[in-house]
């Protein structure tokens, strides 16, 4: 015997599937009421300013002359990659993103296998060695530009002054580098704490397998650390080339970009383009060709990373 439904069951059912999908949009805005002020906060004061940078990016707009504004379309973006300054400030950005993030990594990296094994005053060593992330860019920028890197008393030139090397200039002689290296002490802390949290997830069974199966240190480090370590180096380089690339207080005080506009990076020339020279329609234009390749960038790696993590879950 076979049943037919009737239109008025076809009806109920309907009904049904629509109340049942009503309710569940209603839990959906339920859960998400309370993010809502963020989202509308994060809206304000980041995508209206950032669809206001590329409306003045498509303008010729300078503060000098305010009389000569007018609508140039693409023309602005051309012109900033004619810019040989332009161009030098974004090979500088890649040089102190590149040596900062990869030095601190292997700093970082080498100060975690220390710290990993336990030893009298651990602890406190720990701490001692989490303060360079503590101190405020400002104050560690003013920190290694008058008392780490003055050539009349700073304590560098004391210290190659004792092996008979002659005072150096650094920050007028050696800009890039003498930013790098501030730059490094304060975020080899950063990748220290990343790698070390690695460190300690390890499960200790394996290492202790390893071992037993006659696998030298280096071949341990090599072969199980290393692999286990690759989602936390990864994430270290992502996050430490996210904010690193943004420096501007150690560019500003240590330097002022110089000498001319050597050591100036992409966020320095930007304000000088815009503060300095008023020139708001090609400042837009760079601030946009910057904040893309920021995302394009970290696109790329947060795929990496991804991937790297659903490996891991995996296996």
């Amino acid at each position: 015997m076979t049943t037919t439904a009737t239109p008025l069951t076809d009806t109920r059912s309907a009904e049904a599937i629509r109340a049942q999908k009503a309710a569940e949009r209603a839990e959906g805005w339920r859960r998400r009421a309370p993010l809502l002020p963020a989202l509308i906060f994060v809206i304000v004061c980041t995508q209206i300013p950032f669809l206001l940078t590329i409306w003045y990016s498509l303008r010729s707009r300078n503060l000098l002359r305010p009389e000569g504004e007018q609508f140039v379309g693409l023309g602005n973006f051309a012109d900033i990659f004619l810019d040989s300054t332009f161009r030098a400030a974004a090979l500088n950005s890649v040089i102190i993103t590149l040596g900062c993030v990869v030095v601190a990594l292997l700093l970082g990296l080498g100060l975690a296998l220390l710290l990993d094994r336990p030893f009298a005053g651990r602890g406190v060593v720990r701490t001692l060695l989490i303060t360079p992330f503590l101190i405020m860019p400002v104050a560690g920028a003013m920190l290694w530009s008058i008392s780490m890197f003055n050539p009349s008393y700073g304590l560098v030139n004391w210290l190659i002054g004792l092996v008979g090397i002659s005072p150096v200039d650094w920050t007028s002689q050696y800009p890039v580098f003498s930013i790098v290296v501030a730059l490094v002490w304060q975020w080899t802390p950063f990748m220290m704490l990343l790698l070390l949290a690695g460190l300690q997830s390890q499960q200790h069974d394996v290492l202790e397998a390893a071992a037993m199966d006659g696998a030298s240190k280096w071949e341990t480090f090599r072969y199980i650390t290393l692999p286990h370590l690759r989602f936390y180096i990864e994430l270290a380089v992502l996050l430490g080339v996210i904010y690193v690339v943004n420096t501007f207080d150690h560019i500003y005080l240590m330097t002022a970009g110089g000498p001319g506009t050597a050591s100036a990076n992409l966020p320095f020339y930007i304000y000088q383009r815009a503060f300095l020279g008023f020139d708001i329609g090609q400042s837009a234009a760079m601030g946009v060709v910057t904040v893309l390749a920021t995302i394009i960038i970290s696109l790329l790696a947060l795929r990496l990373i991804f991937r790297s993590l659903n490996a891991k879950e995996q296996s």
